[in-house]
Formats: C-alpha cells, structure tokens, sequence
C-alpha cells in the first residue's frame, strides 16, 4: 500500500477528496531552495476550475507548508504541505454501486471495504492539487538551473493543434501563461466548443497531452530499469485518467524505415545535437541533451450523468446508475499543470541522483 515515489526525492501522497486536508511530503529535497508563492499559486490557479464547462466544485486551496521550510527556504529535511477540503457535497455519493471506469470497485477489493470512497476518496483527483504544490516547488528549483517545463493539449474530442517546434522553448513559456493551454488559439476555440457539446448531451471527452522539458543535459537516466522514459511513464501512470504515454515520435516510428526514424548527429555551435528529433530526447533510457518530448493519453472523464450499468454490490445485482455531483466534461486542460507537476519531480529525482541532490544549489558540472 505504497504511495511514495522517487529516490533521492521522494515524495509521498495522502489525504481523500472529501477529507478533512489532502497533502505531501517531500523527502531528499536540498536546503536553500526558495519558496515561490505566487509561482505555487498561479500553478494551482491553472489547475483549479475556472471555464464554464469545469466541474463546479471551486475548492481555494489555500495550502500550508507546515515544516521543511524557514525563512522562506527549504531547510533539507521533510516538507509536509497540506491543503483544506472546503467544498465538499459527500451526500451526492453512495458505495453499494461502483460508478464505471472509476475505481470504486477495485478499491474496494484492495482496502476490504474500509475506504473512504466519497468523491472518489484517495483516488480523487482533487488529491493532484498536492502534487501541483510539490511540482512548483521543484520546478521552480528547475528553472534556476535552465530547466523548463511545458504541456500543451494536442488533441481533444477530435481536434487536433500543432505539435511543438524543433526547439520548444518560446511556446513552453507562453504556455505556462494560458489558462487554456494550446499553441494555436483557434484550436482551442474548435475544442471548447466539443467539449460543450459533450456537456450538453451529459457526456464527457478525453485527449492528447504533448509535453516537453528543455535544459536537460545529456547523460540523465539509467540503462535499464530506471531509463528516464521508464521513470517519467512510471510516474504520469499514477495519474487515473491516463491510459498512454510515448515518446518523441512514439508508435509513428514503427511505420517509418531506420533511416526515416533515426536522427542524425551533427556539431552545433560546439555541442554535439540531433538534427530530427524522433527519439524524443532519449537514447537508452538516457537523455541526449536535446528537447524530451512525451505525450500523454488522456481517457473521457467516467463520471458522467448519463445512465449506465452497474452492480449492486449488497444485493449482487445488476442495476441502472445515475451519478450524481460535480464533474468536468473534460479534464485535459486542468490536467496540464499536474502534468508538468509529474514530470518536474521525475527530473529533479533522477538529477539528484545523477549529481546529487544539492544539484540545485550548485548547478550541474
């Protein structure tokens, strides 16, 4: 019953959905890293519900770091940050039918039945807003050392954006300034508009999330079990809605022949770079130094108000369930920030593990 991740940082997920506080702990993180709060804030703003087809639970998420941090600075050991639960309706939940695609049921078989399952309990979205917490506190760590991080939504409901450029970085950084989180602003117009659409008809769509991480050196990862593609899928799969994750080109390159797929080297400016980069950034599990590119698959949101099939648990029954509450028609545009959240504890881990876990405070040499 794990729920920690990493190695030379690790961090540690608890708290439910209708719980009294959700929260984290960050363990193996640096003294002297400073706290950004209004760089946590604007993280937890992008995440947080704002567009009229978002779920209308509004929670403020009014997070406290209540150790690790003094003067404004990590302070080496365990920082535990909790976030309130105050706008909860636990009355639109029951237990005797699990809602489909959700994990009511296999929770229930995991924890015998002692889970608390409103609003999804643990496996709650709601509980990502501690992991966007732990990520901005990394991934401003990340930045001071020329690392940057950015998602944007590929495709939903059908509709598809560019994908980034050769070198991403101007687009990451105008993507972390947009609620809404595409490259071209007329394809989020087209994806709004499916997304109403699923509303309206009581349904809900899913996506394709393409993210990349720029600044990363060459060498980060290990050979096998490990490799930096493993870690970061590892970790991204966490999240329930994601059902794919690949890398640079992805399943594309088993259509293309070795010499439409491999991506040539060449010196630039005195670095050794990729002239395509199809491998997405990775060679053998290990960076290569040029931009790492994944995308994330993202499945419709499962809570939806139209009637489905389910069970009656007490019974053992077949019955009809009508779910109740308060759900997004979609979740890829708040899902981008926990992406980037996900992404930036995976390359602070294998980082401090690389050089060690003051990496942040001495740069990489």
């Amino acid at each position: 019953m794990k729920n920690t991740f990493g190695n030379s940082i690790a961090v540690t997920l608890f708290g439910e959905s209708h719980g009294e506080f959700i929260g984290a702990v960050i363990d193996g993180i640096c003294p002297g890293i400073e706290i950004d709060n209004e760089f946590i804030d604007s993280q937890l703003l992008r995440r947080r519900p704002q567009l009229a087809c978002d779920t209308k639970r509004r929670e403020k998420d009014n997070y406290k770091i209540i150790s690790g941090v003094f003067n404004g600075k990590t302070t080496g050991t365990p920082l535990t940050v909790i976030i309130p639960n105050e706008d909860t309706k636990s009355g639109d939940y029951q237990k005797i039918s699990p809602r489909p695609s959700h994990a009511d049921y296999t929770a229930t078989k995991k924890y015998h039945g002692y889970e608390d399952y409103r609003g999804g309990g643990h496996f709650s979205g709601r509980i990502t807003a501690a992991l966007v917490v732990v990520g901005a506190i990394l991934g401003k760590a990340l930045n001071g050392i020329g690392i940057e991080i950015g998602t944007h939504i590929l495709e939903c409901a059908g509709v598809k954006e560019n994908k980034f450029s050769f070198d991403p970085t101007a687009e990451i950084k105008e993507l972390n300034q947009k609620s809404f989180p595409v490259i071209c602003d007329q394809s989020a117009e087209k994806m709004l508009e499916e997304i109403e659409k699923a509303r309206l008809d009581s349904d809900s769509v899913g996506g394709i999330l393409e993210s990349a991480i720029v600044g990363v050196p060459a060498g980060v990862g290990e050979p096998w079990f490990d490799t930096l593609e493993g870690v970061i899928s590892h970790a991204l799969f966490s999240l329930g809605g994601v059902k794919g994750v690949e890398f640079g080109g992805g399943f594309d390159l088993t259509r293309m022949r070795g010499s439409q797929a491999n991506d040539p080297f060449e010196i630039k400016d005195g670095k050794v770079v990729t002239t395509t980069n199809n491998s997405g950034g990775i060679n053998g599990g290990i960076s290569n130094g040029m931009p790492i590119i994944v995308k994330t698959g993202v499945k419709p949101t499962p809570s939806i108000s139209k009637a489905q099939a389910s069970v009656d648990t007490e019974k053992m029954e077949n019955t009809t369930l009508e779910i109740k509450g308060r759900h997004d028609p979609a979740i890829v545009r708040r899902v981008a920030p926990v992406i980037n959240s996900v992404i930036a504890i995976c390359v602070a881990d294998m980082l401090a593990t690389r050089y060690g876990t003051d990496v942040f405070l001495n740069g990489i040499k």
